[in-house]
């Protein structure tokens, strides 16, 4: 049912069961069934809006639905995507035009590409013109703001479970960078150790010096110390109460119901994990940021991110009016697949399923020709008879994130799928761009101390025009 189903239904039954004691004629057996029926319509309306169904009141164009719920036709049985999880049984990944349609957002199309490239005045990201980024909320109002002179503001993340990021994470860094440089605007980054405490099985100091780790990753990727903050949960909640009091606007509209039904929590979860979806919201607000934003409360802020971190943002759009703050536009990232195939994400814990920041040349080498999924045939003959699958190919896949030249993407993809290029000479094109951009990571981190990490994280006034 969607919800416009169940308040149809709702409508009918309610009034049919109320009856029971005027319309002696309709049976018992009917009464009984429809007053079962409205009860189980009530438990279904519950678990789509987070609100106890009351007659004559349609809940909201913003209420907050399952992100993970079928859609009617049941087609999306066989994706999971949430903030935790992310899997598919199609070789070629999550089908994001699906993801669209369940989500509620809307695609990245040719116009709006355009139109970010006419008003930035520079050629759109290789993530952008590829469909990397390919869905979105609110990116045109964005845009209007900023043809206006109105500024707004990134804010994006990270949730450090570990010392090594792998490749797959700088995916939101290098867009943001990109979106920061070209607009010249403010950046805050969220670290939430926080949340990692909470759900996985590290300590808090462990939590926090991750965080640290990660920033370095983070800061090694380019970004302007005098426009950029990053601040680490455990740290920035007991040191400005600005952030805490938008923390607890958000917590006081936001009910069990609706967490529960949103990200799936159980009565068996810590009140930590139920609370948490808050703390991630709280940065979508300026006032959160009184030392960059002097108080206001009325600035746009963009959130660059993956699609599975939608549901966080779903849920602080609909807040967001109620307290008096403007909704958080976002742009939505694909996933990057693990060498395994696209049927999953990379993760961290699986040391062979990613290639990580820290790999030597050696190591990237052998993993991406030992694990990285083929599109290919089994023999060489067959496949330059019949040629490779470049749509399920990890090996391309990794190309179209990282590969600048368009041309040279495009033709790599004809010669693998005529079958003039062998799986083993596009893995080996892969292993030649990885090596040196990894390297260029690797000493570009050195070069940050834990004085650079402690500037970027102290909380402080911002070089930018309002």
């Amino acid at each position: 049912h969607d919800n416009s189903n169940i308040v149809t239904s709702l409508q009918f039954y309610n009034n049919k069961s109320i009856s029971k004691h005027r319309k002696k004629h309709i049976q018992s057996a009917d009464i009984d069934a429809a007053v079962k029926l409205l009860l189980k319509l009530k438990v279904d309306y519950k678990q789509m809006t987070g609100q106890d169904y009351k007659a004559g009141c349609p809940p909201s164009e913003n209420s907050v639905v399952p992100d993970n719920g079928p859609t009617a036709d049941g087609a999306d049985d066989e994706d999971t995507v949430n903030p935790w999880s992310v899997s598919t049984t199609n070789a070629k990944g999550v089908d994001y035009d699906k993801l669209i349609v369940r989500f509620g957002s809307s695609k990245v199309d040719k116009e709006l590409v355009d139109r970010i490239e006419r008003v930035s005045g520079q050629k759109p990201h290789r993530f952008l013109r590829r469909g990397i980024f390919f869905s979105h909320r609110d990116m045109h109002q964005v845009l209007d703001a900023y043809e206006k002179h109105k500024s707004f503001y990134l804010y994006t993340g990270r949730g450090p479970s570990s010392e090594a990021m792998h490749v797959g994470h700088l995916i939101p860094f290098i867009f943001t960078k990109w979106l920061q440089d070209v607009f010249d605007i403010p950046l805050v980054i969220q670290l939430t150790d926080d949340e990692k405490y909470l759900w996985k099985d590290l300590t808090l100091e462990d939590c926090h010096r991750f965080a640290v780790e990660n920033a370095k990753d983070i800061i090694a990727c380019g970004f302007d110390i005098n426009k950029t903050f990053i601040f680490s949960d455990l740290d920035y909640m007991g040191s400005l109460p600005e952030f805490y009091r938008n923390v607890v606007k958000i917590q006081k509209h936001v009910t069990f119901n609706q967490v529960k039904g949103i990200f799936g929590f159980t009565d068996s979860d810590c009140i930590g994990k139920i609370s948490f979806p808050a703390i991630q919201a709280a940065p979508s607000f300026s006032n959160s940021f009184p030392q960059i934003f002097g108080g206001r409360h009325d600035i746009q802020c963009l959130i660059p991110c993956a699609i599975d971190q939608d549901p966080y943002f779903r849920m602080t759009r609909d807040v967001a009016p109620r307290i008096g703050y403007p909704k958080p536009a976002l742009l939505h990232s694909t996933f990057f697949p693990a060498l395994q195939g696209a049927q999953t994400k990379m993760s961290a814990s699986d040391a062979n399923s990613s290639i990580f920041l820290t790999d030597t040349p050696k190591q990237i080498k052998n993993k991406v020709n030992k694990h990285a999924f083929s599109g290919g045939k089994d023999t060489v003959e067959e496949h330059r008879k019949y040629g490779g699958n470049a749509d399920v190919d990890v090996s391309f896949m990794y190309l179209t994130f990282f590969l600048e030249d368009d041309e040279k993407l495009e033709k790599i993809r004809q010669d693998y799928t005529s079958g003039a290029l062998l799986t083993g000479e596009l893995k080996k094109l892969l292993i030649e761009t990885l090596q040196p951009m990894i390297a260029g990571h690797q000493e570009r981190r050195k070069q940050v101390t834990d004085d650079t990490v402690k500037q970027f994280m102290t909380p402080r006034p911002l070089n930018f025009n309002i």
